[in-house]
C-alpha cells in the first residue's frame, strides 16, 4: 500500500531546490508525495515529476494582509491537508513558520530534526538528530537525514524540475533565434544577492573579452541587475536579464552548454535541471556547502585565510575574497568543460 508523505518545506528557493533529491528517493522508494510551500519555490515543486501534488501556503500574500484576511484560508489549507489522511510528514524548514502545519496535518508520524528553532522540535513526535551544518556538508546532503530514518538507501542524489510548457519553449525559441548555431552557448549569470558572494566587475568583463569570438554569449538575471550585466557586456551580447520568469530561466539552461555563475539561484536552478556544465565561483560562501553535486561540474574559489566567512558584509571590510579566483582559473575551467575543438 501506497504510503502518503507530506513535506512542509516553504522558502527559500536555493532549499526549495536542496530539498528535491530527498523528495525524489522518496519518490522512488513508493511514497505519495505532497509539498507545502510558499511562493518562492511553488514553480519548482507544482508540475514536478517527483512530487504528486504541490500544495500553495501563500506567505508572501499574507504579509501584506491583516491577520483576518488570512485566517480563512489559513484554515482550509488546513482542513485540506487532514483531508489527505497523511502517514508521514517530514518538516525540514524546522522554524515556527512550519511547525504549525507539521503540527496540524494530521499526519500520524511527525518527523522533525534537532536543528529546529523557534520550539519547532514540538511539532514532531520523531526526532532525529542535527542536521549537518558544518560547511564540509552540502546542504542537499544533510536534508537526506530523513530519508536515512526511514531505511532508505540515500546514494543516489539527484533532483528534477517541471518540463517546459509549449508556451515557455517557444518563447526561448524566439529569444535565442539569431544565436550562431556553429558556436557552443555560454550563459552568464553574475549577479546574486550578497556582495560578498560577487565576483569583481572587472573580472566579468575580462573573462568575456577572452570568450566572446568562441562562444555565444547569453546574460541572465533579474531587472535589478541590468546595470551590472551591462557594464560587464558593453551592449554586445544578448542580454535577458529581467525577460524570462523562473520555469523560462530552466528552459533557458536547458539550451546552455556551459552556465559560468555565482552561488546563487541560478546555479541552483541549473543543477536541478541536471542539463548544462556549470561553472561556479565562491568567494565568501562555501563551494563543500553550495556547489553542484556531479562530475561535470566545477566550483572555483580563492585561498584566503579568511575563506569561507559565509557573511553577508565582510569582516575585513576589504571584500578581498570577491577578487578570487583569477580570470585564468575560470578560463582554464572552461577550457576543460567545453574545449573547442571537442564541440
Amino acid at each position: 500500500m501506497t504510503k502518503k508523505l507530506l513535506i512542509v518545506r516553504l522558502s527559500a528557493m536555493g532549499d526549495v531546490i536542496f530539498n528535491l533529491p530527498l523528495a525524489n528517493i522518496l519518490k522512488n522508494n513508493g511514497y505519495e508525495i505532497t509539498w507545502l510551500v510558499s511562493e518562492k519555490g511553488y514553480d519548482i515543486v507544482n508540475n514536478n515529476p517527483i512530487v504528486d501534488e504541490a500544495i500553495l501556503a501563500p506567505v508572501e500574500k499574507w504579509k501584506k494582509q491583516n491577520f483576518f484576511k488570512n485566517l480563512k484560508e489559513y484554515i482550509s489549507i488546513i482542513k485540506y491537508l487532514r483531508s489527505k489522511h497523511f502517514d508521514i510528514a517530514i518538516d525540514t524548514q524546522l522554524l515556527l513558520k512550519s511547525f504549525i502545519w507539521t503540527v496540524l496535518c494530521g499526519a500520524n508520524r511527525r518527523i522533525v530534526s534537532k536543528s529546529a528553532r523557534e520550539f519547532a522540535i514540538l511539532g514532531g513526535n520523531e526526532v532525529i538528530g542535527k542536521l549537518a551544518n558544518d560547511y564540509t556538508t552540502h546542504a542537499a546532503v544533510s536534508y537526506l537525514e530523513f530519508a536515512k530514518h526511514l531505511n532508505l538507501d540515500i546514494s543516489n542524489i539527484q533532483a528534477a524540475l517541471p518540463p517546459a510548457a509549449k508556451e515557455t519553449s517557444d518563447k526561448i525559441d524566439l529569444l535565442i533565434k539569431d544565436l550562431d548555431k556553429s558556436k557552443p552557448v555560454l550563459t552568464l549569470a553574475p549577479a546574486t544577492t550578497w556582495v560578498t558572494k560577487h565576483w569583481d566587475k572587472d573580472n566579468w568583463k575580462t573573462l568575456v573579452k577572452n570568450l566572446e569570438n568562441s562562444y555565444n554569449i547569453i546574460f541572465t538575471g533579474t531587472s535589478k541587475d541590468i546595470e551590472l550585466i551591462e557594464y560587464i557586456n558593453e551592449g554586445k551580447h544578448l542580454n535577458l536579464a529581467g525577460k524570462t520568469n523562473l520555469l523560462e530561466l530552466v528552459e533557458l539552461f536547458r539550451r546552455t552548454d556551459l552556465l559560468i555563475s555565482l552561488d546563487s539561484g541560478s546555479t541552483h536552478l541549473a543543477w536541478a535541471s541536471g542539463h548544462p556544465k556549470i561553472i561556479s565561483i565562491y568567494c565568501s560562501t562555501p563551494p563543500t556547502r553550495y556547489a553542484p553535486i556531479g562530475e561535470k561540474y566545477i566550483a572555483l574559489t580563492g585561498n584566503l585565510g579568511c575563506q569561507h566567512c559565509h557573511k553577508r558584509k565582510c569582516p575585513l571590510k576589504t571584500n578581498q575574497c570577491t577578487f578570487s579566483p583569477k580570470v585564468q582559473d575560470v578560463l582554464d575551467a572552461v577550457s576543460k568543460l567545453l574545449p573547442l575543438n571537442k564541440i
